[in-house]
């Protein structure tokens, strides 16, 4: 999910930790062990029942043999535990792998002045430390990763964006086990961000809301930006799609420029030198349309941002252009890095109807008087948390009648919206994006499948 600039910083939220199910299974008890049977037979005493009667003999005949009839006894089957996903994901994450050793993503070893640091003991003694976390960014990614690779085969020309942001968030819910529909739930796990579907000069924060009609045309260029989060770690990764090879460069482009991103961040890199590397990618491309050749730039007041615990906005910004920040990249930073190019001016505005929301993290102490802002302020807080949050999820958890209370709580700075990102009229924007893991001894991008199962869509080859 986009940060704007210019923008207030955020601050790190405390998020309400929902109460965990504390999960109770009764083990197996031991079967008890039989009496020994008669050692001519062998047999246990469950088969007594089974002994024929003796048939009366003739004189001085000795013990009248005994016959006994074996129980066949059909075998249970034991239910295998699923391997593969079905279409559409509906096998949890947690059945999948049972024993949580959800994927690594693609580790990079650092370069240069933190080389030392891939086997550098203390490093890697706090690394292993970092077990619960990295597997709660592990299965957020691994989720990511089988829903977004249904949706490139699924999404088509022709469906309404009600559909696909349907398909695509319940995908999500039902593989992290949370359908978030009961209080709490969905700040357990979930989406970590309304989701983007993003058309031609949109670039950023539209989803639809109810009652809208929007089709995807085959001369769409459409963002599909998702965010997972496990436990309040977000992963954040966002593809462009299009149907039409001639928007092929601005893709390219753009994929090249979140490449050279991903390449080029690491331990203690200045964000401002970054966006240089951003932006001299993007730019080397061009793009033609019915004749006319469009230079691809880069979105200037659009820009990744560290993710933070149930945050999905920190303080530092990565830029797509080269700038004067002198603000670091450090040990334990988790960086969205997501370049947005446009065929267009290369800036975006607030246009069009609002979809996106969130608490905002230094709302002022506002005495509310309006009964409809109290409830919707009330339902968020228990259902979202510091999670961004749009009106379908309201609707879906029985909300009614909000919009006025929700449209005071942004006017009183309790919750902040986020408006679509627009460039001009006519211009296509694309976009792509992935979440990295500044760890102690590596740089992971946790969602290593999408780099290895989508080589047409994100074509990393070498991460340096």
């Amino acid at each position: 999910m986009a940060a704007r600039i210019p923008a207030d910083d955020t601050q790190a939220l405390n998020a309400k930790e929902a109460a965990k199910a504390t999960n109770g299974g009764a083990g197996n008890r031991a079967p008890k062990k039989g009496d020994a049977a008669a050692e001519c037979s062998g047999e246990s005493d469950d088969d007594a029942d089974d002994h024929v009667t003796n048939a009366p003999g003739a004189a001085g005949d000795g013990e009248a043999s005994k016959k006994k009839k074996r129980k066949n006894r059909p075998r249970k089957k034991k239910n295998k535990a699923p391997t593969a996903q079905t279409d559409p994901p509906s096998v949890l994450m947690s059945q999948l792998f049972p024993n949580k050793s959800y994927p690594k993503g693609e580790e990079v070893e650092y370069k240069d002045d933190n080389l030392y640091r891939t086997t550098n003991e203390e490093k890697r003694y706090l690394d292993n430390l970092n077990s619960d976390y990295l597997a709660d960014f592990r299965q957020a990614a691994e989720t990511h990763r089988q829903v977004r690779q249904w949706a490139q085969k699924n999404i088509k020309p022709g469906q309404t964006l009600t559909e696909i942001a349907n398909g695509i968030e319940d995908s999500v819910r039902r593989l992290v086990g949370h359908d978030g529909l009961t209080e709490g739930d969905a700040i357990v796990a979930g989406m970590g961000f309304p989701l983007g579907l993003n058309l031609d000069e949109i670039a950023a924060h539209f989803s639809p809301n109810a009652g809208d009609k929007t089709v995807l045309q085959q001369s769409s260029v459409m963002k599909v930006d998702i965010g997972v989060h496990v436990n309040g770690r977000i992963v954040d990764s966002a593809f462009t799609m299009s149907f039409d090879p001639k928007y092929d460069n601005l893709l390219n482009a753009v994929k090249d420029a979140s490449n050279t991103g991903i390449r080029e961040a690491g331990i203690d890199v200045r964000l401002g030198e970054l966006g240089g590397y951003i932006q001299e990618a993007m730019e080397s491309y061009e793009l033609e349309l019915d004749g006319k050749v469009y230079p691809i730039k880069p979105i200037r007041n659009i820009t990744g941002h560290n993710i933070l615990h149930y945050s999905i906005h920190g303080s530092k910004a990565v830029p797509s252009i080269l700038t004067d920040d002198d603000t670091k990249m450090e040990e334990g930073d988790v960086f969205a890095i997501e370049p947005f190019g446009s065929t267009g001016n290369g800036r975006v505005y607030d246009q069009g109807e609002v979809s996106h929301y969130a608490l905002s993290g230094d709302a002022p102490n506002v005495q509310l008087r309006l009964s409809s802002a109290k409830s919707v302020l009330n339902a968020i807080k228990k259902n979202f948390g510091t999670l961004p949050f749009c009106r379908r999820y309201l609707d879906r958890i029985g909300q009614e009648k909000y919009l006025l209370g929700l449209n005071h709580l942004v006017k009183s700075g309790i919750v902040e919206d986020y408006p679509p990102l627009v460039d001009k009229k006519g211009s296509y924007t694309a976009q792509f994006e992935h979440t990295v893991l500044l760890r102690p001894t590596v740089k992971e991008v946790p969602n290593q499948g999408l780099l290895k199962n989508y080589a047409d869509y994100f074509m990393i080859g070498g991460l340096g």
